[in-house]
């Protein structure tokens, strides 16, 4: 079902970008569609959170009514949300639908990464210059933003390829490998640096030298070690070398960071996106309920977790996924103003007017 999902989610990936001409077009028109099929939803979420709102009163007298009888207080409440025609759980409705819809995109967008990064891989190999999806200060979409990332495929990126994916990036060369990897001998392991040599398998050493690359190789405790292996073989041609390794990066003081000399960004995406995610929380938090005296105040956590956390996720993945993150929180801002001037104007409407009904 969820691969149903992620697969059909990349079939319109591909579709939106196939006459938009650019990735990065494609994701915010992508995430605009999204965000507008959940606008029913977010607009009965706002309606039933502002209910609840009127409700405080009531709920605060009946929680300091019966403080020592939570059995009649659950009853109680239980009553009022029923006579007040108000379901508590409705306004967690879309947040309960929005975290696997989140997934399911997360699926696609490192679906359209892994092909577009495999793609350079054999660019790369093949010794062509690989095409790079560039976007505004981004070298490369399909690398994070972050200048402790490298614009070209690293081993930390290409272990997130499934093993189904380099077999079929493989079969695409059929009999005609590029030819660093028809080949593997003995001289050229041992010319590779413990760390790295200790990482691979002896069983796939010996794979290698004596069979060379076959889709044997990527699967289950190979995968690693191929990676490590191709990983190793990009570094010998010459345009990733020129690009990533004999230059030497910028090591900052202290943290002992390196940031790459042909980096990939400057972070701003990731830090986007933690200040996009305060600012919607805040936006969508307006009128939220607050929890009784002696009551924990989640509300407070998740107005520090999802930012802190949306950030960790940004830094690590693809300037593809944060782009949608960072796009979704901002047409999530716009749709929750708009929801709420809708919501203010019909209260106004529905509310009966002064001295209407009255006997003179």
């Amino acid at each position: 079902m969820f691969q149903w999902i992620n697969d059909g989610l990349f079939a319109v990936l591909s579709w939106i970008q196939s006459w938009a001409g650019s990735w990065a077009i494609a994701i915010i028109i992508f995430t605009i569609m999204v965000r507008t099929a959940l606008t029913p939803l977010d607009i009965k979420s706002r309606a039933s959170m502002r209910k609840t709102q009127k409700l405080q009163p009531q709920l605060a007298a009946l929680q300091k009514k019966y403080a020592n009888d939570k059995e009649k207080l659950n009853a109680k409440t239980a009553e009022l949300y029923k006579k007040a025609q108000v379901n508590p759980l409705s306004s967690c409705l879309p947040l309960l639908l929005t975290w696997p819809i989140l997934i399911a995109v997360f699926g696609a967008m490192r679906t359209v990464a892994n092909k577009e990064l495999l793609q350079q891989v054999g660019q790369i190999l093949s010794g062509q210059e690989p095409a790079l999806e560039n976007f505004l200060w981004i070298k490369n979409l399909w690398m994070p933003d972050n200048p402790f990332y490298a614009a070209l495929p690293d081993a930390n990126m290409l272990r997130m390829v499934s093993a189904n994916e380099w077999t079929d990036w493989l079969n695409k060369f059929g009999g005609t490998l590029p030819a660093p990897l028809q080949s593997f001998s003995a001289e050229w392991f041992n010319g590779l640096s413990a760390d790295v040599l200790k990482n691979i398998p002896e069983a796939l050493r010996e794979s290698l030298i004596s069979g060379g690359l076959t889709a044997s190789c990527f699967e289950g405790s190979n995968l690693q070690g191929t990676v490590l292996v191709i990983v190793e073989k990009l570094k010998e041609i010459e345009y990733y070398a020129r690009g990533i390794a004999n230059i030497p990066g910028y090591t900052i003081p202290l943290v002992n960071w390196t940031v790459k000399s042909m980096y990939n960004g400057l972070l701003l995406l990731p830090i986007l996106s933690g200040v996009s995610q305060i600012a919607m929380t805040k936006l969508m938090g307006t009128g939220t309920p607050q929890p009784a005296e002696g009551q924990p105040n989640t509300g407070k956590f998740m107005q520090w977790f999802f930012p802190l956390f949306s950030v960790w996720i940004c830094i690590g993945y693809s300037s593809a996924f944060a782009l949608y993150w960072v796009a979704g929180n901002l047409v999530s801002m716009g749709q929750t103003y708009a929801i709420n001037k809708y919501l203010d104007r019909k209260e106004q409407m529905a509310a009966p007017v002064a001295g209407e009904g009255s006997v003179k």
